[in-house]
């Protein structure tokens, strides 16, 4: 049986999602952004909401457990370390746990370094991770509450899912991410291509998320900080000092 994805915009550039095991009739929600949203997409597909799935505290992403929870009796499912700043949590997740939605079964992999304990959750058998602020088309998340060296583990952690898998980020940053990916790293034949299909596809109101791991680790500088052509251009004796780099210039960039 297929993991069904239901993808819809809410907020300003936040996507919600919500994943549906057709056998056990299951569903979760990634992330609460707006709960009058997920309530009404929920019904239109004639789902009945039975879990959340928090990737971390920020009120774009947790704000509307309460009332998901109250509406439909659902059980919340938050990462430990941010989980004092989630409401309504039924049980806290981090790094090696696992959650389950019918028969399919979702890894947990500390992202931290957006927030502390943010967290993604990968389904193997869907090919599928849903990895909220950590990682975009393009970009990564600001640094927060972390570090440098703490948010480049995280991403070394996704770099190590299989290429093919797809990637379900939590906003439409990508055409601003690829104006700072150009400059990043502006010989890259991939990202240029990658970019050009980016203002296409804006052009014509078409979103740009999901993106597949592969294509990240082909043109997403932040994902290359351990590339010598990165290091070369950005500076840094590490990985990790290089990351820093890239990630101070994208906080400033204009």
């Amino acid at each position: 049986m297929t993991l069904q994805i239901h993808q819809f915009p809410c907020l300003f550039d936040n996507y919600g999602f919500l994943i549906h095991d057709p056998a056990s009739g299951e569903t979760s929600c990634i992330d609460t952004p707006d709960a009058e949203t997920y309530l009404r997409e929920a019904k239109a597909q004639g789902w009945t909401i039975t879990q959340i799935w928090n990737t971390h505290w920020h009120p774009d992403h947790a704000g509307g457990n309460e009332a998901i929870k109250a509406a439909t009796g659902c059980k919340v499912f938050a990462p430990a370390t941010d989980a004092p700043k989630i409401a309504a949590v039924d049980r806290t997740v981090g790094q090696g746990d696992t959650v389950k939605l019918g028969s399919f079964t979702a890894d947990v992999i500390d992202v931290g370094g957006h927030t502390l304990g943010h967290c993604a959750y990968y389904l193997p058998d869907a090919t599928t991770a849903f990895v909220g602020d950590a990682l975009f088309p393009l970009g990564c998340g600001r640094i927060f509450e972390g570090t440098p060296d703490q948010f480049w583990a995280s991403l070394l952690r996704l770099k190590a899912l299989p290429p093919a898998t797809t990637l379900y980020s939590a906003h439409e940053y990508t055409q601003s991410n690829a104006r700072f990916a150009l400059h990043a790293d502006p010989d890259n034949a991939a990202l240029a291509v990658y970019a050009a299909n980016v203002d296409s596809r804006r052009a014509s109101g078409q979103w740009t998320v999901p993106t597949t791991l592969a294509a990240e680790l082909a043109a997403n500088p932040f994902l290359r900080a351990d590339a010598p052509e990165i290091a070369a251009r950005w500076g840094g004796s590490s990985a990790i000092e290089t990351f820093a780099a890239l990630r101070s210039a994208k906080d400033t960039f204009r």
